[in-house]
């Protein structure tokens, strides 16, 4: 910007100039809005946008009150503006937001949050709705009319909305897109008050301590634990709590539930990267999951197993449950690289 500001001094600056003549008396924002007008008139993209949209506001109206402008004036606002610009050593992101921006990854999700519910947050709600994980916008459509769900799409980023509206159930997926075809003569200040409702919502939740629900915890802890231990805490929770214990069970993953989690496809993919005596030792303690795993391989990777399985033979319970615990936690690192898709109980084929 330095650059475009002493390139257009340069073109307005008399070639010679002996008596330096005082220009007219203006206001700080009358003095941004030349610069501005300067900028835009030399072709320089300015983000203004970026500004607060009160600012925008005042700035717009500061220009819309300005007419003519002495050559005088104007040199001896840009060559103020040039030596303030040159006396700048460090530049701040401007505004709450824009800290925040910066010290992502430097400071607590609490301390974010808690800033963010006294009020430190953008001035358009819409930037921080749009900033959300898409699982926190999803529940949001979840929970709010389809009219709303349908103001949310309109308003995001296009491939976010794409993404947001592929992880809805199908009835209501259709019924939120054919409400953005309603949303035409929607007014802005509706639209703003509802992306505030939402921002508010969602900033004066309390934070949470876990990442994970209750039924994914429990379930993680029973992945690795001996299958007698499993399977007598399940028992116990289908007693106290049989929808709790639904919610246990999907989110468990064992050796056994290979076949109907992992699709065929992938099989071949898993094989490469286990360490052929714990593969070898899990097969032989699951002739169930090993069938799946042969019938979805070659011919001949399939007779080789089978034969190393043979050779192998049963193994011991502690070194079954090691080995099959250990298949399962690389399939879970392969699913968390995005390398194989593990399917939930309850996903549509």
């Amino acid at each position: 910007m330095g650059g475009r500001m002493s390139q257009a001094l340069a073109r307005i600056q008399p070639a010679q100039r002996a008596v330096r003549i005082v220009p007219q008396s203006l206001s700080q924002p009358q003095k941004a809005a030349i610069i501005v007008r300067l900028l835009l008139s030399e072709g320089s993209p300015i983000p203004v946008t970026a500004l607060p949209e009160d600012m925008q506001a005042d700035l717009t109206q500061e220009m819309g009150q300005l007419r003519l402008i002495d050559r005088n004036t104007l040199l001896s606002v840009v060559e103020e503006f040039l030596l303030e610009l040159e006396g700048v050593g460090l530049a701040f992101p401007g505004g709450m937001e824009g800290a925040l921006k910066a010290m992502d990854g430097h400071i607590s999700d609490e301390a974010a949050s808690r800033l963010r519910r006294a009020g430190a947050g953008p001035a358009d709600p819409w930037e921080r709705l749009s900033a959300l994980p898409l699982d926190t916008l999803v529940h949001v459509l979840q929970d709010e009319s389809v009219e709303v769900a349908a103001i949310v799409l309109s308003k995001l980023p296009v491939t976010k909305s794409a993404e947001l509206l592929g992880k809805l159930p199908g009835p209501q997926a259709r019924r939120v897109a054919y409400a953005v075809s309603q949303t035409g003569d929607v007014d802005p200040m509706t639209v703003r008050r509802i992306g505030q409702t939402l921002s508010h919502q969602l900033e004066s939740a309390a934070p949470r301590a876990f990442a994970a629900g209750p039924g994914e915890r429990v379930g993680a802890i029973l992945n690795v634990s001996p299958s007698q231990t499993r399977n007598d805490v399940l028992a116990a929770l289908d007693t106290e709590d049989a929808v709790f214990s639904a919610e246990v069970r999907k989110a468990i993953f064992t050796f056994a539930h290979i076949p109907e989690r992992l699709a065929p496809a992938d099989v071949p993919r898993i094989i490469r990267p286990l360490d052929p005596p714990t593969l070898l030792t899990a097969l032989s303690a699951a002739p169930d999951t090993a069938e799946f795993i042969y019938a979805n391989l070659s011919q001949r990777m399939a007779q080789t197993l089978r034969d190393g399985v043979a050779e192998r033979g049963p193994p011991r319970d502690k070194d079954a449950e090691a080995a099959m615990n250990a298949v399962v936690e690389a399939l879970r690192q392969m699913e968390a690289a995005g390398e194989i898709t593990l399917r939930r109980p309850g996903d549509e084929d």
